[in-house]
C-alpha cells in the first residue's frame, strides 16, 4: 500500500471512494434516499475544484493497494469551526469497505498528522457520526472524545462526536 498526495487525474477515483464508502458505513445510519442520490460527478467537482485551487490550505492524500488502485482518502486542514484548542483538522477520511481494517487509515492518519505538523498545527480535530462503528478506529489511535452537536443529513438530525489529539507528534510517528 502506499499513501501519497492526491493529483489532479485521482479525483475521479477519489470520488468513487467518497460515494461508495458513504453508501456502506453509513447504511442505516444516513437515509437511504440521501445515499442513493450521491452522484460521482458531484464529488468529483469538489474535489477538482479543490485540487485546482491554488489558495486551497489543505492537503489531500490517497492510499493505494499494491495494482495501484485508490482504495481511500483523507483530507486534513486548519480548523475552522473555532475550536481554539484544535488548530488542524482532519476534513474527510473514507476507506473502501474491502480495504478497512488493513492499516490503510492509520496511514493516512499518520500522513495527515506529518503534514499539519510541518505547518505548525500540534493539535487535531475530527468529527465522526456517533453511530459509525468506526469511531474506535479515533480512539484506538488516541483521540480523546471532546464534544458533540448534532448535524441534519438528508432531513435526519444525527448526533456527530469530535474526537481531538491536543499533541500529534505520537499520530505522526
Amino acid at each position: 500500500m502506499i499513501v501519497r498526495p492526491a493529483h489532479l487525474d485521482d479525483v475521479m477515483a477519489v470520488a468513487r471512494v467518497h460515494v461508495d464508502s458513504w453508501r456502506t458505513s453509513y447504511a442505516g445510519i444516513v437515509p437511504e434516499d440521501f445515499l442513493a442520490g450521491l452522484r460521482y460527478e458531484s464529488r468529483e467537482a469538489m474535489w477538482r475544484q479543490g485540487l485546482e485551487n491554488p489558495a486551497w490550505r489543505s492537503v489531500l492524500y490517497v492510499a493505494e493497494d499494491a495494482p495501484g488502485q485508490i482504495i481511500g482518502f483523507a483530507c486534513a486542514g486548519p480548523e475552522l469551526d473555532e475550536t481554539p484548542a484544535y488548530t488542524g483538522k482532519i476534513y474527510a477520511i473514507y476507506l473502501l469497505q474491502a480495504a478497512q481494517r488493513k492499516g490503510a487509515g492509520r496511514a493516512l492518519m499518520q500522513a495527515c498528522a506529518q503534514w499539519l505538523l510541518a505547518r505548525n498545527h500540534l493539535s487535531l480535530l475530527v468529527w465522526v457520526l456517533a453511530e459509525n462503528p468506526a469511531r474506535r478506529f479515533y480512539e484506538a489511535l488516541g483521540g480523546q472524545y471532546v464534544r458533540e452537536e448534532e448535524i441534519e443529513i438528508g432531513g435526519a438530525v444525527l448526533m456527530e462526536v469530535a474526537y481531538g489529539w491536543r499533541d500529534i507528534r505520537t499520530l505522526a510517528g
